[in-house]
This record gives structure tokens, C-alpha cells and sequence, in this order.
């Protein structure tokens, strides 16, 4: 028997199916095998049809089922990660009215920030983590300043992992951690946010009902089974949002255990038990997928970094090369601190954690006589590593404790200089594991039951690829780390 897990990104959908037994992944399929388009009708702009979402999920089901000789009824529970952030809005027949806002939309960031400023940063660290920002119920105000005569139709509104469970049940409902990442839970009085609602005029009826992020959230219809491939009946066991779903895949559940990726953009994720917020203008504080009531909340602090594997691969589109592996290979031949070489890797717009400057991304120090294309990828990644290091900084200064760190092996931790040199200057192990959101989020539907010593068996046993421990010479690391500081904050304190 088997779960099936969903993995709802903006530019595909991912399906996985996992054992029940062993934990063990037997078959992942990607849905376009291409980028699914997106609508940009102004700049910063950024939508997609959530129909789109639901039909690419029923082709990846089918293909799944195909390519692994499974059947409807061996599938028995249903987990699903999603691209955070995202508003979906539909009538009182449950049709969507308008394409989803979806999460890289930067049209609510001014409503956002003048509710925070109304609002006052105080109340709002005090009882949302968080400001306003760009996140869902911004986005809500946005449709209904701007598209009356939609908002005045909206019945519910919903994430996009909230959708797909919609059309496979007919249920509208979402979770506390859904709610959170919109910026409309109340973590002091542990309900729906009225401070923002009452702020943003939101009436409460629009909000969906609320249920728990493990057990059964609803069952697949008729209608579901039908487009889906699915068996009627079958339990939506799990829902979350990406990133709190990638730190769950990395079995980062508890304070002290920070979970990371180095995809184009780059994302810390720690776990800490502290409803305390020092950094909201930097920091985004959730309730991650463990969250409770109770006096031992699990808050995910998340940091992210949008300059990160996309200046290496700017790189490797620019410089006279023809993989990461002969990049990686001339930056090995180069000593720590890239002979004076210094790169800053922040050209993918505003940088939250540099308090939404826009830095751009910019190469220093170069001798013309001395210095070649060697040099440059040893600086990339370097300062992609020192910026996770800063970041982390941020974070530590916000309360967050580092015991251990667990990253996917995606592109740039595959780099040794790149993780060894943030597993140096972090000062703990980095372990590696290969596994995908919708692995993840298949093997979360079985933690209905709450066995999560068995879930993180399933992760070291099936997983595991290895582990980066701090380099004992750290000199070396620490003076490069400091020399690629002071040419930030001189560039920071220059603009």
C-alpha cells in the first residue's frame, strides 16, 4: 500500500508515491515536463489559473499510477506541499473567480507595509510574528480595493494546497500553519487574526474552516475520483506550505534543527519553540507543520535569500565553461578567500534580509594581471556561502539556536567548497539528503498517527548521502568571511 504526495510549485507539479512499510519513494513524476506558463499583465505581476493547477495534477496522478503499476485503491492517503503565499477566490459554487495572486506577486507590498506602519510594528510582532507584507491577506485587500465587483462575489478565499484539496473533495478548508504564512493567524490569542481582518475590512465568513495539519482533512468525491484517478474516499491526510514542508522532508521538527536549500534562491528554515521577534522586517515566523496551542509552540523562522544559485548559473551562461562540475573543479584549485576576490551575489532584486535594499550582484578586487575565470567561481561561491552565514547571523540574532542543519542535495550543496565552507563558519554538521518536497509530503500523510520517530527513520534510512563536518582551520574561513562582510556593509552604508 501506498501515499501518494503533491507538490503544488509554480513552475510544475510534482507526484510521488511512497510505501507505507518502508518509507521508501517507488516512482516521482513531474507535470508539465516543461515550465506551466504564468500571466504577468504588469510588471511584478505574477498569476496562474488555478484550474491549470488541478488539471496537471490528475495528468501527473494518472502518469504516476501508470509508470509504477499501482492502482486507485493501493493508493490510501493523500499528502500535499504547495507554493506558499498564493490567494485563490471563489463563489459561493466554489468557481474561482479570478487567477490565483501567486507567491513572487509584488503588487500588495505597499498595502502591506502601510498596515504595518497602521498597525504598529509592536502589535504586529506581538500577535501576527510578522508584517503584513506582500503575503495572502494583503493580496485579499489588493482584490478588493481594486476588483470590487470580484471581491463582492468572494465566498472563501484559499491557498493554492487548499484548492487542490477542494477539487478533489468538495471540502473547503486550510490549517493554522496556511493561515500563518498569510499573515492571518493570531499567535497570541491563537485565532484568526480580527487585527488584520478588522484593518484590511475582511469579513470572518470568508475565512475557510480550520483543521488539523495531520489527520483526516477530507475524503476524495466522486467528482475528485473521477478527473483525479484517485479512489472515492480516499483521506487527505497532510497539507503545507513549501517551505515548511521541505524542512518536515529534512525531518526538521524540532528548536535547534535548521533546514536549507540552495536552489536559485536560498532558504533557512530553523524551527525554534520562541513566540519572541526581533527581526520581521527580515525574518518571516510561521507555524510549522507541528505547531500547537499549547505552552510548546514550533515556530519556522524562515530567511530568504533571492541572490543565491542564480548568480552561478549567470556564471555558467557567461564565462567560457560548459557544466557546474568543471566550475566546481576550477574554483578547487584556488585557496580560501579567492585571493583577495570578492563577490557579492545579490542581483535578483530587493533582499529582504538586507532590509529590501537592491544591492546587485558585483565582483571586487579583481587584478587583471593575476586573477582568472578560477578565481571568479571560487568567489561565487564563496559568497553565496558567506551570504547563508549572514543570514544565519540574522537569525541568531533573533533567537534562533543551530544544532543541526539539514539541506537537500541540490545544485549548490553538491559544491564541497560551497557546503564545507558554511558547515566551517556555522560551526556544525551539514547533513546531506536527497529527497523532494513530494516525497515529503507522501510520507507526512502517514503522521496522522504521530509516530515521528518511524518518519525520521524513513528519512536517515532512505535518504541520507552524507555529511560536511566544520573544518578545523577555520582561520582562513573566518578572515575571508570578515573581508566579504566589510565590502557589503560598505556598499550598504553607501546607498
Amino acid at each position: 500500500m501506498y501515499y501518494l504526495g503533491l507538490d503544488i510549485g509554480s513552475s510544475s507539479i510534482k507526484a510521488a508515491l511512497v510505501e507505507i512499510a518502508s518509507g521508501k519513494s517507488i516512482g516521482l513524476v513531474q507535470q508539465p515536463e516543461t515550465e506551466m506558463g504564468m500571466l504577468a499583465l504588469r510588471n511584478g505581476w505574477a498569476e496562474q489559473d488555478p484550474n491549470d493547477w488541478w488539471q496537471h495534477v490528475c495528468l501527473a496522478i494518472r502518469k504516476l499510477k501508470q509508470e509504477c503499476g499501482v492502482s486507485a485503491s493501493q493508493i490510501t492517503g493523500i499528502g500535499i506541499s504547495y507554493q506558499m503565499h498564493g490567494l485563490v477566490v471563489v463563489d459561493k459554487n466554489g468557481e474561482v473567480l479570478r487567477p490565483s495572486i501567486i507567491w513572487c506577486d509584488s503588487r500588495a507590498v505597499e498595502i502591506g507595509n502601510n498596515a504595518f506602519a497602521d498597525i504598529g510594528e509592536q502589535t504586529c510582532n506581538a500577535h501576527l510574528l510578522n508584517s503584513p507584507a506582500n503575503f495572502t491577506a494583503s493580496k485579499l485587500k489588493w482584490v478588493k480595493e481594486n476588483e470590487p465587483g470580484i471581491y463582492d462575489k468572494i465566498d472563501k478565499f484559499m491557498l493554492p494546497g487548499d484548492y487542490i484539496s477542494f477539487r478533489m473533495s468538495g471540502s473547503i478548508n486550510t490549517t493554522i500553519s496556511g493561515l500563518s504564512e498569510g499573515i492571518l493567524w493570531d499567535f497570541k490569542e491563537g485565532e484568526v487574526s480580527q487585527i488584520l481582518l478588522d484593518h484590511y475590512g475582511i469579513d470572518n465568513s470568508m475565512v475557510p474552516e480550520i483543521v488539523d495539519t495531520f489527520g483526516i482533512q477530507a475524503l476524495v468525491n466522486e467528482k475528485g475520483a473521477a478527473e483525479s484517478g484517485l479512489a472515492e474516499g480516499t483521506p487527505v491526510y497532510y497539507r503545507a506550505g513549501d517551505q515548511p514542508n521541505n524542512a518536515l522532508s529534512l525531518n526538521v521538527f524540532r528548536p535547534g534543527e535548521v533546514a536549507a536549500t540552495g536552489g536559485t534562491s536560498g532558504v533557512v528554515y530553523a524551527v525554534t519553540d520562541s513566540l519572541s521577534v526581533k527581526e520581521s522586517a527580515r525574518v518571516n515566523n510561521f507555524a510549522h507543520v507541528n505547531y500547537s496551542k499549547g505552552s510548546s509552540p514550533r515556530i519556522g523562522k524562515l530567511l530568504c535569500i533571492n541572490g543565491a544559485g542564480i548568480q552561478y548559473r549567470w556564471l555558467l551562461n557567461n564565462l567560457s565553461v560548459t557544466s557546474y562540475e568543471e566550475m566546481n573543479d576550477l574554483a578547487a584549485k584556488i585557496p580560501v578567500g579567492s585571493d583577495g576576490v570578492v563577490m557579492l551575489p545579490f542581483g535578483n532584486g530587493a533582499e529582504r534580509m538586507l532590509n529590501n535594499r537592491e544591492v546587485g550582484s558585483r565582483l571586487l578586487n579583481i587584478n587583471l594581471n593575476n586573477h582568472t575565470k578560477a578565481h571568479v567561481c571560487r568567489a561565487a561561491l564563496e559568497g553565496i556561502a558567506f551570504s547563508f552565514v549572514y543570514g544565519m547571523d540574522i537569525m541568531r540574532s533573533d533567537g534562533i539556536i543551530v544544532n543541526v542543519m539539514r539541506v537537500g542535495n541540490d545544485n549548490l550543496f553538491r559544491s564541497g567548497i560551497f557546503a564545507n565552507t558554511v558547515a566551517t563558519l556555522v560551526g556544525h554538521e551539514i547533513e546531506l539528503y536527497n529527497t523532494t518536497g513530494a516525497i515529503g509530503a507522501a510520507r507526512a500523510a502517514g503522521l496522522h498517527g504521530g509516530d515521528y520517530r518511524k518518519f525520521g527513520a524513513y528519512v536517515m534510512d532512505n535518504d541520507h548521502v552524507g555529511t560536511f563536518t566544520p573544518l578545523e582551520n577555520k582561520a582562513e574561513y573566518i578572515d575571508a568571511y570578515h573581508r566579504w562582510k566589510q565590502e557589503l556593509e560598505i556598499v550598504i552604508n553607501n546607498r
